[in-house]
Protein backbone atom coordinates (compact mmCIF):
# COMPACT_ATOMS: atom_id res chain seq x y z
CA UNK A 1 0.00 0.00 0.00
CA UNK A 2 1.51 3.47 -1.55
CA UNK A 3 2.09 6.40 1.12
CA UNK A 4 0.14 9.33 -1.09
CA UNK A 5 -0.67 12.91 -0.26
CA UNK A 6 -3.63 15.08 -0.78
CA UNK A 7 -2.89 15.61 -4.65
CA UNK A 8 -1.43 12.06 -5.09
CA UNK A 9 -4.52 10.31 -3.95
CA UNK A 10 -6.97 12.88 -5.67
CA UNK A 11 -5.44 12.70 -8.73
CA UNK A 12 -5.12 8.40 -8.60
CA UNK A 13 -9.28 8.88 -7.85
CA UNK A 14 -9.38 10.57 -11.09
CA UNK A 15 -7.45 8.25 -13.24
CA UNK A 16 -9.42 5.59 -12.07
CA UNK A 17 -12.71 6.74 -12.56
CA UNK A 18 -11.41 7.97 -15.86
CA UNK A 19 -10.60 4.25 -16.73
CA UNK A 20 -13.71 2.72 -15.78
CA UNK A 21 -16.15 5.00 -16.99
CA UNK A 22 -15.71 6.55 -20.71
CA UNK A 23 -18.30 9.14 -19.98
CA UNK A 24 -16.39 10.98 -17.31
CA UNK A 25 -14.57 14.32 -18.45
CA UNK A 26 -12.01 16.58 -16.65
CA UNK A 27 -12.27 20.32 -17.60
CA UNK A 28 -11.32 24.12 -16.41
CA UNK A 29 -7.91 26.31 -16.41
CA UNK A 30 -4.93 24.83 -16.75
CA UNK A 31 -5.70 21.84 -16.01
CA UNK A 32 -4.56 19.70 -19.47
CA UNK A 33 -1.22 20.00 -20.15
CA UNK A 34 0.13 21.94 -16.96
CA UNK A 35 -2.16 19.72 -14.38
CA UNK A 36 -3.95 22.36 -12.74
CA UNK A 37 -2.03 25.51 -10.70
CA UNK A 38 -1.94 22.61 -8.00
CA UNK A 39 -0.57 19.60 -10.16
CA UNK A 40 -3.69 17.98 -9.04
CA UNK A 41 -4.42 16.49 -12.66
CA UNK A 42 -1.27 16.20 -13.63
CA UNK A 43 -0.47 13.06 -16.30
CA UNK A 44 -4.28 12.51 -16.72
CA UNK A 45 -4.15 14.91 -20.61
CA UNK A 46 -1.49 12.99 -21.17
CA UNK A 47 -3.05 9.02 -20.09
CA UNK A 48 -6.46 10.10 -21.77
CA UNK A 49 -6.27 12.82 -24.41
CA UNK A 50 -7.31 16.05 -24.76
CA UNK A 51 -10.65 15.38 -25.83
CA UNK A 52 -11.09 13.85 -21.86
CA UNK A 53 -8.97 16.30 -20.30
CA UNK A 54 -9.11 19.79 -21.72
CA UNK A 55 -8.14 23.28 -20.82
CA UNK A 56 -11.23 25.67 -20.69
CA UNK A 57 -11.33 29.84 -21.11
CA UNK A 58 -10.79 31.61 -18.32
CA UNK A 59 -14.73 31.71 -17.40
CA UNK A 60 -15.92 30.06 -14.53
CA UNK A 61 -19.77 30.71 -15.45
CA UNK A 62 -18.64 28.97 -18.91
CA UNK A 63 -16.73 25.89 -16.98
CA UNK A 64 -19.77 25.13 -14.90
CA UNK A 65 -22.54 26.18 -17.20
CA UNK A 66 -20.73 23.23 -19.98
CA UNK A 67 -20.19 20.61 -17.17
CA UNK A 68 -24.18 21.42 -15.96
CA UNK A 69 -25.30 20.64 -19.93
CA UNK A 70 -23.03 17.72 -20.51
CA UNK A 71 -24.28 16.11 -17.15
CA UNK A 72 -27.73 16.15 -18.14
CA UNK A 73 -27.37 14.72 -21.67
CA UNK A 74 -25.03 11.73 -20.08
CA UNK A 75 -21.81 12.88 -19.43
CA UNK A 76 -19.90 12.78 -15.95
CA UNK A 77 -18.09 15.97 -15.87
CA UNK A 78 -15.26 16.80 -13.37
CA UNK A 79 -15.04 20.63 -13.52
CA UNK A 80 -12.36 22.30 -11.19
CA UNK A 81 -12.55 25.62 -10.55
CA UNK A 82 -9.30 27.03 -9.96
CA UNK A 83 -9.88 28.39 -6.63
CA UNK A 84 -12.47 29.38 -4.00
CA UNK A 85 -12.66 33.26 -4.43
CA UNK A 86 -13.44 32.16 -7.91
CA UNK A 87 -16.49 30.64 -8.00
CA UNK A 88 -19.03 33.91 -7.43
CA UNK A 89 -18.86 34.06 -11.56
CA UNK A 90 -20.25 31.12 -11.34
CA UNK A 91 -23.03 31.06 -8.73
CA UNK A 92 -25.88 31.29 -10.55
CA UNK A 93 -25.31 28.08 -12.65
CA UNK A 94 -24.06 26.17 -9.53
CA UNK A 95 -27.17 27.58 -7.11
CA UNK A 96 -30.21 28.27 -9.92
CA UNK A 97 -29.29 25.64 -12.83
CA UNK A 98 -27.30 22.43 -11.08
CA UNK A 99 -28.77 22.35 -7.73
CA UNK A 100 -32.46 22.61 -8.93
CA UNK A 101 -32.03 20.28 -11.77
CA UNK A 102 -33.23 17.18 -10.14
CA UNK A 103 -36.28 19.14 -8.70
CA UNK A 104 -37.35 21.32 -11.68
CA UNK A 105 -37.81 18.48 -13.94
CA UNK A 106 -39.91 16.40 -11.20
CA UNK A 107 -37.25 13.69 -11.49
CA UNK A 108 -36.73 13.41 -14.81
CA UNK A 109 -33.23 14.88 -15.48
CA UNK A 110 -30.26 14.36 -13.08
CA UNK A 111 -26.82 16.45 -12.61
CA UNK A 112 -23.91 13.84 -11.88
CA UNK A 113 -21.68 16.76 -11.75
CA UNK A 114 -18.65 16.77 -9.32
CA UNK A 115 -17.22 19.89 -9.15
CA UNK A 116 -13.77 20.32 -7.19
CA UNK A 117 -12.66 23.33 -5.93
CA UNK A 118 -9.59 24.30 -3.58
CA UNK A 119 -10.35 26.13 -0.44
CA UNK A 120 -9.48 27.60 2.42
CA UNK A 121 -6.02 30.26 3.31
CA UNK A 122 -2.45 29.37 4.57
CA UNK A 123 -0.52 29.32 1.54
CA UNK A 124 0.51 33.08 1.31
CA UNK A 125 -2.06 33.56 -1.49
CA UNK A 126 -2.99 36.61 -2.97
CA UNK A 127 -6.86 38.53 -2.62
CA UNK A 128 -10.05 35.96 -3.59
CA UNK A 129 -7.63 32.42 -3.42
CA UNK A 130 -8.12 31.92 0.67
CA UNK A 131 -11.66 31.83 0.76
CA UNK A 132 -14.23 29.24 3.00
CA UNK A 133 -17.61 29.93 1.38
CA UNK A 134 -19.21 26.32 2.49
CA UNK A 135 -21.95 27.77 4.58
CA UNK A 136 -22.85 29.41 1.07
CA UNK A 137 -23.33 26.51 -0.44
CA UNK A 138 -24.81 24.06 2.35
CA UNK A 139 -27.35 26.44 2.74
CA UNK A 140 -28.82 25.87 -1.21
CA UNK A 141 -30.69 22.88 -1.42
CA UNK A 142 -29.73 20.31 -3.69
CA UNK A 143 -26.01 20.45 -3.74
CA UNK A 144 -23.80 17.81 -1.36
CA UNK A 145 -20.74 19.45 0.28
CA UNK A 146 -18.16 17.57 0.62
CA UNK A 147 -14.70 19.05 2.20
CA UNK A 148 -11.93 15.73 3.01
CA UNK A 149 -8.87 16.62 5.38
CA UNK A 150 -6.67 13.27 4.52
CA UNK A 151 -5.84 11.30 1.49
CA UNK A 152 -7.32 8.12 2.48
CA UNK A 153 -10.63 10.14 2.77
CA UNK A 154 -9.76 12.40 -0.15
CA UNK A 155 -9.79 9.00 -2.25
CA UNK A 156 -12.92 7.29 -1.27
CA UNK A 157 -15.00 10.59 -0.90
CA UNK A 158 -14.35 11.68 -4.28
CA UNK A 159 -15.11 8.52 -6.13
CA UNK A 160 -18.68 8.03 -4.09
CA UNK A 161 -18.83 12.32 -5.00
CA UNK A 162 -17.97 11.00 -8.57
CA UNK A 163 -20.28 8.38 -8.96
CA UNK A 164 -23.07 10.58 -7.48
CA UNK A 165 -26.36 11.44 -9.65
CA UNK A 166 -26.83 14.59 -8.35
CA UNK A 167 -23.97 17.76 -8.11
CA UNK A 168 -21.39 17.58 -5.33
CA UNK A 169 -18.72 20.13 -4.44
CA UNK A 170 -15.57 19.14 -3.33
CA UNK A 171 -13.91 21.18 -1.22
CA UNK A 172 -10.09 20.48 -1.70
CA UNK A 173 -8.36 22.14 1.75
CA UNK A 174 -5.20 23.69 -0.35
CA UNK A 175 -3.05 24.24 2.84
CA UNK A 176 -3.20 20.27 3.14
CA UNK A 177 -2.30 19.10 -0.15
CA UNK A 178 1.46 17.96 0.31
CA UNK A 179 1.09 18.67 3.67
CA UNK A 180 1.85 14.60 4.83
CA UNK A 181 1.43 11.53 3.47
CA UNK A 182 -0.43 8.74 4.48
CA UNK A 183 -1.29 4.89 3.37
CA UNK A 184 -4.09 4.78 0.57
CA UNK A 185 -5.32 1.53 -0.78
CA UNK A 186 -4.34 1.00 -4.70
CA UNK A 187 -7.81 -0.48 -5.83
CA UNK A 188 -10.71 1.28 -5.77
CA UNK A 189 -13.26 2.30 -2.49
CA UNK A 190 -15.91 4.73 -1.84
CA UNK A 191 -16.66 6.40 1.92
CA UNK A 192 -20.27 7.08 2.14
CA UNK A 193 -21.18 10.65 1.56
CA UNK A 194 -22.23 12.02 4.58
CA UNK A 195 -20.89 10.06 7.63
CA UNK A 196 -18.33 12.21 9.61
CA UNK A 197 -15.61 10.11 11.23
CA UNK A 198 -14.15 10.11 15.13
CA UNK A 199 -10.76 10.69 15.30
CA UNK A 200 -10.19 10.75 19.25
CA UNK A 201 -12.55 9.60 21.79
CA UNK A 202 -13.00 11.41 25.34
CA UNK A 203 -15.78 12.47 28.01
CA UNK A 204 -15.20 16.04 28.79
CA UNK A 205 -15.79 17.50 25.92
CA UNK A 206 -16.68 17.70 22.18
CA UNK A 207 -14.93 19.08 18.80
CA UNK A 208 -16.42 19.35 15.70
CA UNK A 209 -14.26 20.95 12.65
CA UNK A 210 -13.68 20.33 8.93
CA UNK A 211 -11.02 20.86 6.17
CA UNK A 212 -7.42 22.20 7.69
CA UNK A 213 -8.74 22.83 11.11
CA UNK A 214 -8.53 19.12 11.54
CA UNK A 215 -4.93 19.21 12.51
CA UNK A 216 -5.19 22.63 14.75
CA UNK A 217 -7.63 20.52 16.47
CA UNK A 218 -5.26 17.18 16.64
CA UNK A 219 -3.02 20.05 18.00
CA UNK A 220 -4.76 21.21 20.39
CA UNK A 221 -5.81 18.01 22.15
CA UNK A 222 -2.11 17.91 23.12
CA UNK A 223 -2.25 20.57 24.92
CA UNK A 224 -5.35 20.24 26.81
CA UNK A 225 -4.84 20.34 30.59
CA UNK A 226 -4.06 16.40 32.08
CA UNK A 227 -7.25 14.15 32.75
CA UNK A 228 -9.10 16.22 30.01
CA UNK A 229 -10.27 14.41 26.96
CA UNK A 230 -12.13 14.64 24.08
CA UNK A 231 -14.15 13.58 21.30
CA UNK A 232 -12.48 14.79 17.84
CA UNK A 233 -15.29 14.54 15.15
CA UNK A 234 -13.98 15.28 11.39
CA UNK A 235 -17.70 15.91 9.51
CA UNK A 236 -15.40 15.45 6.44
CA UNK A 237 -19.37 16.17 5.16
CA UNK A 238 -21.41 19.30 5.38
CA UNK A 239 -24.29 18.83 3.17
CA UNK A 240 -25.36 16.11 4.25
CA UNK A 241 -24.25 16.44 7.95
CA UNK A 242 -23.99 13.84 10.03
CA UNK A 243 -26.39 14.83 13.44
CA UNK A 244 -26.04 11.55 14.80
CA UNK A 245 -22.95 11.07 15.15
CA UNK A 246 -22.35 14.68 16.84
CA UNK A 247 -25.73 14.38 19.01
CA UNK A 248 -24.57 11.13 20.25
CA UNK A 249 -20.88 12.80 21.11
CA UNK A 250 -22.69 15.86 22.64
CA UNK A 251 -25.06 13.87 24.79
CA UNK A 252 -21.85 12.16 26.32
CA UNK A 253 -19.49 15.23 26.80
CA UNK A 254 -21.98 17.47 27.75
CA UNK A 255 -19.80 20.41 26.31
CA UNK A 256 -19.04 21.08 22.62
CA UNK A 257 -16.73 23.24 20.51
CA UNK A 258 -17.03 24.04 16.94
CA UNK A 259 -14.29 24.81 14.33
CA UNK A 260 -13.69 26.68 11.57
CA UNK A 261 -11.50 29.08 9.53
CA UNK A 262 -14.61 30.51 7.88
CA UNK A 263 -15.57 33.75 9.46
CA UNK A 264 -17.88 33.49 12.55
CA UNK A 265 -20.88 35.08 11.46
CA UNK A 266 -23.48 32.75 9.61
CA UNK A 267 -20.82 30.38 9.58
CA UNK A 268 -21.58 26.31 9.12
CA UNK A 269 -20.36 26.38 12.91
CA UNK A 270 -23.81 28.64 13.98
CA UNK A 271 -26.13 25.96 12.05
CA UNK A 272 -24.30 23.09 14.27
CA UNK A 273 -24.36 25.07 17.54
CA UNK A 274 -28.05 25.42 16.66
CA UNK A 275 -28.19 21.75 16.01
CA UNK A 276 -26.70 20.53 19.04
CA UNK A 277 -28.98 23.05 21.43
CA UNK A 278 -32.40 21.73 19.90
CA UNK A 279 -30.66 17.96 20.48
CA UNK A 280 -28.98 18.10 23.29
CA UNK A 281 -30.23 21.01 25.35
CA UNK A 282 -30.58 18.47 28.73
CA UNK A 283 -27.52 17.02 28.20
CA UNK A 284 -25.66 20.43 28.11
CA UNK A 285 -22.58 21.27 30.97
CA UNK A 286 -22.08 24.74 29.12
CA UNK A 287 -23.00 27.20 26.08
CA UNK A 288 -21.84 26.07 22.70
CA UNK A 289 -18.88 27.40 21.66
CA UNK A 290 -17.25 28.78 18.27
CA UNK A 291 -13.88 29.11 17.60
CA UNK A 292 -13.63 30.75 13.64
CA UNK A 293 -12.43 33.37 11.81
CA UNK A 294 -12.69 37.25 11.98
CA UNK A 295 -16.02 38.80 10.11
CA UNK A 296 -13.32 40.68 7.79
CA UNK A 297 -12.18 39.54 4.17
CA UNK A 298 -9.30 37.30 4.44
CA UNK A 299 -6.30 39.40 4.89
CA UNK A 300 -2.91 39.50 2.45
CA UNK A 301 -0.86 36.94 3.46
CA UNK A 302 1.22 38.72 6.42
CA UNK A 303 -1.96 38.95 8.23
CA UNK A 304 -3.22 35.59 7.17
CA UNK A 305 -2.02 33.68 10.19
CA UNK A 306 -3.55 36.26 12.98
CA UNK A 307 -6.52 35.53 10.76
CA UNK A 308 -6.89 31.98 11.17
CA UNK A 309 -7.94 29.66 14.65
CA UNK A 310 -4.39 29.37 16.18
CA UNK A 311 -3.87 25.99 18.40
CA UNK A 312 -3.58 28.61 21.48
CA UNK A 313 -7.26 30.18 20.41
CA UNK A 314 -8.52 26.47 20.51
CA UNK A 315 -7.06 25.19 23.30
CA UNK A 316 -8.43 28.57 25.51
CA UNK A 317 -12.03 27.75 24.37
CA UNK A 318 -11.70 24.20 25.03
CA UNK A 319 -10.61 25.02 28.80
CA UNK A 320 -13.54 27.69 28.97
CA UNK A 321 -15.91 25.09 28.15
CA UNK A 322 -14.39 22.44 30.31
CA UNK A 323 -14.40 24.70 33.44
CA UNK A 324 -17.55 26.50 32.97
Amino acid sequence: MAKLDLVQAINLALMQEMEKDRAMIILGEDVGANGGVFRVTVGLQEKFGPERVFDSPLAESGIIGVSIGLAMAGMHPVPEIQFDGFMGAAYDQIVNQAARCRNRSRGAVTCPLTIRVPIGGGIHAPEFHSESPEAVYAHTPGLKIVIPSRPYDAKGLLISAIRDEDPVIFFEPKRLYRSFKEEVPSEEYTIPIGRAKVLSEGSDVTIITWGAMVFRCLEALDQLPEHTSADLIDLRTISPLDVDTIVESVAKTGRAVVVHEAPLTCGFGAEISSLIQEHCFLHLEAPVQRVAGYDVMMPYYKMEQEYLPSVETIVESLKQVVAY
